[in-house]
């Protein structure tokens, strides 16, 4: 039985010393080259981090990233990857909460990190790996690690205004990861096409299924997604057989009609998640590429990137609702109605509750915000069985299918990012003119929708949020309102204010 994702890198370098594992724009590296970078940088950092400690790292996607993330590894630590172009402020935020006086990076990003005014040790990645191998250092960490030790920290939205970290341990990945590769096929003759940055955790199923396996990972510029035929073009370039990208990222090709240009017809499979899939779009790229399996995959970051899965068999129209599918093999996924009882019949909405080693160790150092959504089996009375209460609402088809509805409370899904509404109107209160405000959000044009009382234009706020915010969190409407309305129990009234945004 492994214990450590290192193991997938190990056997990889064993049986493919001398195939690529990541290559992009600028570098590549094989199999054997990354375990060895792997080590050395393993080495170096075990002199600064004690083990199941945080590394925060500095950097964008790349083959160098890569061997900070598996030297973190090495060193018994976990990795938590700080997005360079977030905002200052946020990522203090987070800088904060890991509580580190040490943060690795490049000599690329020395210029972006100087916002974040940081007073401590500054690790160069070029400057690690220069350190030689200290192999009895290595096996003595390796022999106290446990498969339940911290593999990766993911920050997502708060909704006081603070980010949580999601904490997710090796047994997580490797129970999932085995299931994964082994359900849709992938092998050593594979290449993914990584789109996802890799603080989000869709990232995940690129960087250890080709560890696994021995399949290449082929980084894609995050500018490429702005010009279709750039994109299409590396896709063909770099012989890529496999996508798993966020729904926006696959509209991008469709709404632009890329396929006009090029089709890439080595693609044998197409997994999306992130938000919901508009069948019009996926129509078009079953049209382009008829005998690629497409999968619609399900699950928020605290489970390890998705519980459920839906291979698609059959014609849909636009309109009709895609699937969620069913549970991934050890993940036991329910939903629970408002008085904790089993929903089991058709039709009927539920939260969406997940069971099994699928389940991510927490929020770290969030101990209040962990209790709240990491509980016990409201249906076991027995025994411990801790449970993921995702807030997601969903429902069971007539052919027995899980099919998403919406979300419990204000969290939403946009640009296929999870959001807290409340942290967008936490970073609304930072603005010295904004009196109170409110966001609502609009799933049919997919818009974030503010509401404030104060002296302020619409631009100028918008480039204010954007100092607390990032893009993809910053509202696309602003409607300026005299006063909020309010409940009965003093509470903003959103049923008004979401008529009043749909009168306009």
């Amino acid at each position: 039985m492994k214990t450590s994702v290192l193991e997938y890198l190990e056997e990889s370098a064993k049986k493919y010393p001398d195939k690529t594992a990541f290559a992009d724009l600028d570098d590549a590296c094989t199999f054997g080259e990354l375990k060895v970078r792997a080590r050395r940088t393993g080495t170096a950092l075990a002199g600064h981090f004690k083990p199941r400690n945080p590394v925060p790292v500095f950097m964008e996607k790349s083959v160098e990233t890569i061997s900070v993330f598996m030297g973190a590894v090495y060193a018994g630590c976990f990795y938590v990857l700080l997005d360079t172009k977030q905002p200052a402020m946020r990522l203090k935020q987070i800088l904060e909460i890991l509580d580190s006086d040490t943060i690795v990076t490049s000599e690329k990003y020395l210029k972006d990190l100087e916002k974040l005014e940081f007073k401590g040790t500054i690790l160069m990645a070029p400057k690690l790996l220069e350190e030689k191998e200290d192999t009895e250092l290595l096996s003595s960490i390796r022999e106290q690690a446990l498969d339940t030790d911290p593999l990766y920290g993911i920050f997502t939205s708060g909704s006081t205004g603070v980010p949580k970290g999601v904490v997710v341990g090796h047994r997580s990945v490797l129970d999932f990861i085995d299931c994964f590769t082994e359900l849709f096929h992938i092998t050593s003759d594979d290449v993914m096409g990584n789109q996802a940055p890799w603080d989000f955790d869709v990232s995940v199923k690129d960087i250890y299924s080709g560890m696994k396996t021995g399949a290449t990972v082929q980084i894609i510029p995050k500018q490429y997604f702005s010009f279709p035929m750039k994109l299409i073009d590396f896709l063909i370039d770099r012989n890529v057989t496999t996508l798993v990208w966020a729904v926006s990222a696959l509209c991008i090709i469709s709404t632009l009609n890329g396929f006009e240009y090029k089709v890439p017809d080595k693609i044998r499979r197409v997994l999306f998640s992130g938000e919901v899939m508009p069948v019009k779009h996926l129509n078009i790229w079953r049209k382009y590429l008829p005998d690629t399996m497409f999968v619609n995959i399900y699950g928020p970051t605290e489970i390890t990137c998705n519980c459920t899965y839906y291979i698609v068999d059959r014609e849909f129209e636009p309109g009709d609702v895609l699937p969620m599918g069913k549970a991934f093999p050890n993940e036991k996924v329910f939903l629970l109605d408002e008085e904790n009882q089993l929903i089991t019949k058709p039709g009927i909405n539920g939260e969406v509750c997940v069971a099994g080693s699928a389940l991510a160790l927490g929020y770290y150092k969030n101990p209040e915000q962990t209790a709240k959504v990491f509980v016990q089996n409201p249906l076991n009375d027995r025994y411990l069985e801790p449970i993921y209460r995702t807030g997601d609402l969903a429902n069971y088809n007539e052919r027995g299918e899980l099919c998403f509805a919406s979300r419990k409370d204000f969290q939403i899904k946009h640009m296929g990012h999870r959001i807290e509404l409340g942290e967008i109107e936490a970073a609304m209160e930072k603005v010295p003119e904004i009196r109170r405000s409110c966001c609502i959000f609009d799933n049919v044009k997919n818009k974030i929708v503010a509401f404030y009382e104060g002296d302020i234009e619409k631009k100028p706020l918008a480039k204010n949020l954007s100092m607390y915010l990032p893009a993809f969190m910053v509202p696309n409407v602003f409607l300026q309102v005299e006063s909020m309305p309010v409940t009965k129990n003093g509470k903003i009234d959103r049923k008004v204010l979401t008529a009043k945004y749909q009168e306009g």
